[in-house]
């Protein structure tokens, strides 16, 4: 996509299969969503920005791993790099990285099995809330993403307020998913999009409201935010980490979902 001046590519680390249950519905529900074997195929998704002299990557995927969820469920990931050789981008150009949040299908990239920083040269942005609640609380984090954090605090901007990343990207807390989950904001010119991270699953809530996500850290305040969020997508298009093909798209009353590429 070309926002203005900012290139924003999409990028899949790899595949997340999901089933009803994952949203808390019964088997056999919208059998058109879950339609290979009562699975639904979703993509572990990743926003290249490329904006002026900043090099910015939203969300770091699964890595080099698998995630092995109830009723079958997987994510499987590793395939970030591929994505980045394709666009001409090595690790040692990425300026920033924008975590949405501490969910293990988001930080896989950030550091390797030894807690070495992926992308030597960038800094590490987060919503603060996700440190208390993965790193020093209960939350589930793989032993060498948390001694990475730990390890290089340094070189990370936890946020416990809405915050500019760079000029035209912003980072928009929208808690509930986890703590400190946190939105993008892109701008540039009169074009604006909105990275959503899981703070929205996947469009297909918009005709099952109800639908709430297993990871949801705090189910009350995630609702609140995704009815906030579904609003704000009625004028500005916007896209989740597990959106179907990772296509942009807007709101349309009534609750219809408008895919923009």
């Amino acid at each position: 996509m070309q926002l203005g001046e900012m290139r924003v590519d999409v990028i899949s680390d790899g595949t997340f299969t999901v089933r009803p249950q994952y949203f808390g519905a019964a088997e056999g529900a919208r059998p058109e969503f879950f339609g290979r074997g009562g699975f639904g195929w979703l993509p572990i998704g990743c926003f290249l920005v490329r904006s002026g002299d900043r090099t910015v990557l939203v969300d770091a995927g699964m890595g080099p791993d698998l995630d092995e969820l109830p009723a079958g469920m997987v994510l499987v990931g590793g395939q970030l790099f591929v994505g980045l050789g394709a666009l001409g981008v090595r690790a040692e150009d990425i300026t920033d990285v924008v975590i949405t949040h501490f969910h293990t299908d988001h930080v896989g990239w950030l550091f390797d099995l030894a807690s070495e920083p992926v992308f030597p040269n960038a800094m590490i942005w987060y919503g603060a809330a996700d440190w208390d609640y993965f790193v020093n609380g209960p939350g589930d984090i793989r032993p060498h993403i948390r001694d990475g954090f730990l390890a290089h605090a340094s070189r990370q901007h936890p946020l416990t307020h809405d915050a500019t990343v760079a000029p035209g990207i912003s980072a928009v807390l929208t808690p509930g998913h986890t703590p400190g989950h946190l939105c993008v904001s892109l701008e540039s010119g009169p074009e604006r999009l909105l990275l959503l991270g899981d703070a929205i699953t996947c469009p297909i809530q918009l005709l099952e409201p109800s639908w709430h996500s297993f990871g949801d850290v705090d189910p009350a305040i995630a609702h609140q935010t995704r009815q906030r969020l579904w609003a704000e997508l009625e004028t500005t298009p916007g896209v989740g980490a597990h959106f179907p093909a990772l296509s942009a798209g807007r709101r349309e009353p009534p609750d219809q979902w408008l895919s923009l590429h």
